[in-house]
């Protein structure tokens, strides 16, 4: 089994950007020592949910700041990106590093994002699978030209090339796009809405656990689980409510609004909220049920900076080496 935290950045109540982006590194060099194997780092824009608006670019700060940990991105939004560019920067990321670097790439959605950027509604609905192809023809090709419905450009070397380019996965969240990984034989990253049932269902549709997929989930220590659901229903919703409103569909189109504390509640039931041994019981299960051995989980949702640090902390020292223990490799 391997563990990362997945850090969204995400600005609290009363916190400035500031504040919130030096805990996110803070709790990722935190993560080293206590025993985590990678960080993962979201990408948002316009949005407090997180304020991090490149994951390339905090994951080679944080790069820089560890020395063990593998970093990766989760995800980087390719529909608002140019392919050629995120590869070059993930292709930087992983010479400079010696080959800790992951990049994760993902569809997002329909949001204002794509206007801003100019890439337009196009490349989300229909220019996804050829911004990834572009995306890993250059990361495994010394020299690239293309011809496509949306991208068009003559023949030019690729540089840099590390020696073992950086690993790339998709986050799937519907069955088309598990294809999509699947016929490209990319792993597969699992988003913390669904549980385990819906999780193995998506595993079997790829063809089996294989290589690589990595799986998202909610994960709080406390005393108890009673005490740690109170923790994440009473400071949740504070900070994740008002950052679902960031999510704003480019051409009007209505959108269904999550409810911050149905959500929390959802959360808390899917994943590994509680005492520690409801904690490994919870990430034990999920291992079993699904096949995938790299969890990645959610660290910062009780709402303040020496929380999240506690809930590092502990969950270095009273859960993953239990759940490392339980579960094969």
């Amino acid at each position: 089994m391997r563990f990362g935290v997945f850090l969204l950045a995400a600005r609290y109540p009363g916190q400035s950007d500031d504040a919130a982006l030096a805990r996110t590194v803070e709790a990722a060099v935190l993560a080293e020592r206590a025993g985590f194997d990678s960080a993962w780092l979201a990408e948002h824009h316009f949005m407090s949910y997180g304020v991090c608006p490149s994951a390339t670019t905090l994951a080679g700060y944080v790069l820089g700041a560890t020395t063990r940990l593998r970093v990766g991105t989760a995800v980087s939004v390719l529909p608002v990106r140019h392919p050629v560019a995120l590869a070059e920067q993930a292709a930087l990321l992983a010479s400079v590093s010696g080959g800790r670097f992951t990049l994760g790439v993902g569809r997002g959605g329909p949001w204002v994002d794509l206007e801003v950027f100019g890439t337009g509604l196009g490349r989300y609905e229909s220019g996804f699978a050829e911004s990834l192809d572009l995306l890993l023809a250059w990361l495994g090709s010394a020299r690239v030209g293309w011809s496509g419905p949306t991208f068009e450009f003559r023949e030019v070397p690729v540089v840099p090339r590390p020696a073992q380019p950086p690993p790339v996965v998709v986050a799937c969240t519907s069955p088309a796009t598990e294809a999509l990984a699947a016929a490209r034989g990319l792993p597969m990253l699992l988003g913390m809405h669904v549980g385990d049932t819906e999780r193995a269902d998506a595993v079997a549709r790829y063809g089996g656990p294989g290589p690589g997929h990595v799986s998202a989930h909610l994960a709080q220590v406390a005393g108890s689980r009673a005490a740690a659901v109170d923790l994440l229903m009473r400071e949740m919703p504070r900070w994740l409510g008002p950052g679902l409103d960031g999510y704003v569909p480019i051409d009007g189109r209505a959108r269904e609004r999550r409810d911050p504390v149905a959500y929390t509640r959802r959360l808390c039931d899917l994943h590994p909220v509680g005492s520690p041994d409801d904690c490994v019981e919870s990430l034990v299960t999920t291992a079993r049920r699904t096949g995938v051995r790299e969890v990645i989980l959610l660290v910062e949702a009780a709402g303040s900076h020496e929380r999240t640090l506690e809930n590092i902390t502990r969950l270095g020292a009273e859960v993953l080496p239990r759940v490392r223990a339980a579960v094969p490799g």
